[in-house]
Parts: structure tokens; sequence; C-alpha cells
């Protein structure tokens, strides 16, 4: 059994030395370059003195990038990236919460992090690269690592405002790859196509994917994601044949009419996960991509990356909702009501997970941990933690788990209890369509929908009457060029909440 995820690497450049594992428009590296230079950058960190925080990584979607991390762990260390296009705003914040000893950066952000982490030794990524590689001190610091040492520190977006960082083991890593790779069928023929920012949990397949199973990945430029026709192109060029995107990713191209362009020739593994995918966008891609694996995945950060998937097994209907499947091996989901009991099959519960994938906690806030972390309340016989994602779910008789949106999203409106997911789904089987976000203006006592689209608020407030109840349909409707989103791809609902005070 593995220990490490340096193992993987280990064994990999090994047998596949001279073929390219990452590669972006500028550049690409073979698995031995990787290794050797993450040897380097782990052999130049030991040169100063140990420490037990996180190192700091500032830097961008390139394909040294991983090549950093993974001379971290070399090292001995845990790594928390950042993606030094981000806001300094918000990478002071997290530098903040981290206080690190070191910080690594490459040329290009030399400045920012100074900046954001003033007290932090800056250690420049391009010279660390250069150090001589000493095995012996690498070695040692192997003998003493441990598979639950701490791997990463991701920081996900906090409802006070404050950035959370979950702390993720090897362990846990490692689980959720093997099962994320026997789910998909990834081996070494697969090429995998990188949508996320690689300080984000969607990234982690793609990093680790390729050092598990030999496979290579490419990084897409972010702007193809706006311009489907240059993403299509990409795709063929690159001969990417594995994808895990958000939703927002895939919705783009197939409302923008790229299929009407070309068609992506080698893509044949599709997974896609972050929000609700519309029926009728995923019935274009199985129109013109009929024979490719789909596979919509759910779970949180705190779970590693996802922890139930659903292989899309027929054509779906446009007005269709996907369920969101069964557990990943290693993964253990169940529901939980509001007193928490088990609820029964077909009732509504919180979901809640558990097993050797989640989380080690949230770095620095010991609090905030021992409330997201608790003990399993249906097991007084021994220390069985689990995580309460905050989401509601159903189970079929078939052991299916089928989502019904966030806790926190359902509301108290003219004495009915309201889910504003539900509103936006219907929403989403409006004729010309493309993504919608429903809002509760408190303040206005008022339901509000944002929405990007052909179709006019008319036009979509006559067809929510057709479907919902008169209380649920919004009183106000918006039109957008475009939504805003986070760094994740996900809509950012505080940016249109923002929208909405100040009108």
């Amino acid at each position: 059994m593995y220990q490490n995820v340096l193992e993987w690497l280990e064994n990999t450049s090994e047998d596949k030395f001279d073929k390219v594992i990452y590669k972006d428009v500028d550049n690409s590296i073979t698995f031995k370059e990787v290794m050797d230079k993450s040897k380097a950058i782990g052999s130049g960190i030991l040169e100063y003195e140990y420490t037990d925080k996180p190192i700091v990584v500032l830097s961008d979607r390139k394909v040294n990038t991983p090549v950093i991390f993974f001379g971290i762990i070399y090292s001995g260390h845990c790594y928390a990236p950042l993606d030094g296009t981000q806001p300094e705003f918000r990478l002071a914040s997290i530098a903040q919460s981290i206080k690190p000893d070191y910080i690594i950066a490459d040329e290009k952000f030399y400045d920012m992090a100074a900046k954001i982490a003033p007290d932090a030794k800056l250690l420049k990524a391009e010279e660390l690269m250069e150090s001589a590689i000493c095995e012996e001190k690498l070695q040692k610091v192997r003998s003493v690592a441990s598979i639950t040492d701490p791997l990463y520190i991701i920081y996900t977006s906090g409802s006070t405002g404050v950035p959370k960082g979950v702390i993720t083991s090897h362990e846990s890593l490692m689980c959720y790859i093997d099962a994320y790779v026997e789910v998909m069928g990834i081996d070494d023929s697969d090429v995998l196509g990188n949508q996320s920012p690689l300080d984000y949990i969607a990234a982690i397949r793609d990093i680790y994917i390729p050092i598990k199973c030999k496979a290579s990945m490419f990084i897409i430029p972010k702007q193809y994601f706006s311009l489907p026709a240059k993403l299509f192109d990409a795709l063929n060029e690159e001969k990417i044949t594995s994808v895990g995107w958000s939703v927002s990713a895939l919705t783009i191209p197939a409302t923008m009419g790229a299929f009407d362009y070309t068609t992506p020739k080698y893509l044949k593994k599709i997974c896609f996960s972050g929000s609700v995918m519309p029926g009728k966008v995923l019935a274009v891609w199985q129109k013109h991509v009929s024979d490719a694996l789909y596979v919509n995945q759910y779970g949180p950060t705190e779970a590693t990356a996802s922890c139930t998937y659903y292989k899309v097994d027929h054509q779906v209907e446009d007005d269709e909702k996907l369920p969101i499947g069964r557990p990943y091996r290693n993964y253990r989901v169940f529901l939980l009501d509001e007193e928490d009991k088990p609820v029964p099959v077909g009732s509504k519960g919180q979901i809640c997970v558990g097993g050797p994938i989640l989380a080690l906690g949230y770095y620095n806030a010991p609090e905030l941990t021992a409330k997201s972390f608790i003990q399993n309340p249906s097991n007084n016989s021994y220390r069985e933690l689990i995580y309460k994602t905050g989401d509601l779910g159903s189970y079929d008789e078939d052991g299916i788990l089928h989502f019904h949106g966030r806790m926190d999203r359902q509301i108290k409106y003219m004495g009915h209890r309201v889910e504003l997911g539900e509103i936006e789904v219907a929403a989403l089987r409006v004729d010309n369509m493309h993504e919608c976000c429903v809002i509760f203006n408190s303040e206005k006592d008022q339901i509000m929908l944002f929405y990007t689209g052909e179709c006019t608020s008319k036009e979509i407030a006559v067809e929510l009457r057709k479907t919902l109840p008169g209380f649920m349909v919004p009183r106000k409707v918006i039109g957008l060029d475009n939504m805003p989103r986070l760094s994740n791809g996900k809509i950012d609902m505080q940016a249109l909440k923002n929208y909405k005070s100040n009108k």
C-alpha cells in the first residue's frame, strides 16, 4: 500500500521518464524532469531552518506549479497553494490566517508575495529548482513520514467572509484519486484537460491522476472557456480524452453554438460538478459526443473533492434533474434529520460524510473544526468523526442519492417553506435560458431571479407560473450579460446580493 503521493511520482517517473506529464501553451515537462526539479526544490528548502507550518505557494496555472507542490512535499512540509492572479485582499487574508515562515513564488509574483506575507522569507522558485539534490536529507524526511500527514491546505470561501483552510492528508487524497480513477476508467492513454485554477480543489484530479496513472495533463488557458471555438480546437489539437469540469464550463459551449463549429473528437470521459447540471445542456453534449462516459459528481472540499458519483446511462430529457448517485469507495454517505436521527428511504435529510477521506480540519481554526467535524450522533460506542455538509438529500429504493439543495437556501416566505433551488430548476426549463440564480432579499421580503439567455423576463414569469405556485414565482427577474463568478467557476452569490442591495 502506498504511504505517500511521492511514491506514485517515483514509480511513474521510472517507467515513463521521457513522457510529457504536464503541458501548457508555452511549455511542457516530462515525468523525469518533474521528479528531478521536485527533489531539487525539496533539497533547497531543507537548507533552511525547519518549520512545522505550511509553505505558501504563489503561482498560477503553468507546468512548474505542481513541481513546486511536489518539492514542498519532498521537504516534509504541506503546501498551501494560492493563485497569484487573485485579488490582493483575499491573498493577504489567507496569508494572515497561515502566518507562514516561508512563501515560494515565481518571478511574476515576487512583489505580491512581499506584500501579502511581509514577515515570511521569500524563496524564489527558479532558484530552488537549481539546488543540488541531497538524497540523504530527502530520505531522512521520508523515513518519518506518515500516511496521515497533511498534504495540502486549500482555502474555500467562508460564510463569515473569511476563507477557510481545509487540511487534507496523503491518505485522504489517495483514497479519492483511487476511487475516481476506478469510476472514470482512466489509464496511461488519457490526456486530461485542466479547467480549474491549481489552488482549487477540482485541480487535484488534474495534478495527481497523471502521477498515479502515467497519464498526461494539458492546462487549458482560462480565456478559451469564453471562446468555445478556441476551446474545442484546443481539445482536438491536444487530443484531450478526459475532463473534470465545472457545470458552467460545459454550459457555455453548449449554449453558444460550439457544436455548430466542430466536435471534440477524442473526448471520452466527462465528469462535471460544482452545481446542478441543466438537463438541456447535458442533452446537447450527449447528442454531439454520444460515445462518452458522463459522470455527475457531488461533494465538499472537506471530503476530499467529492463523495458521490452518478454514471449517466441514458439520454437525458431537457427538464431532467440528475441524481448525485452512490458513494465512492472509502466514503460513507448517510442522511440525518433535524434531530440527528437517520431518515427513512424517500425522506429528506442532511447529507453527512464519514471515512478516511475526511479532512483533518480547518487550519488555525480549532473552534470551527470542532463545530464542523463532529462525533457521529448515531454512534456512541467509539470515536467516529463525520462532516455535515449543510446539503439536503434523499435516497431512493435503489440506493441512489438525490440532491435537494442547500439547507441555508431554504426560506420561510409568505407562510410557506420555499427551496430556492427548486425555483432555479424550474427556470432552467425555460426555452433559451442559459443560467440562473435565485436570491432572497430579506430586507424587501422578495425573491429575485438573475439569469443569462435570450428569453425575456416576461417569458420567464409566464413559464414559471405554469409549474410553480404563485408565491414561488420571483417578484423580480433580472437579465445579465454574464453571471459573476468565483475563481472556481461557481456563481458568485455575494456579488448578486450586492447587486440587488444597490438597486
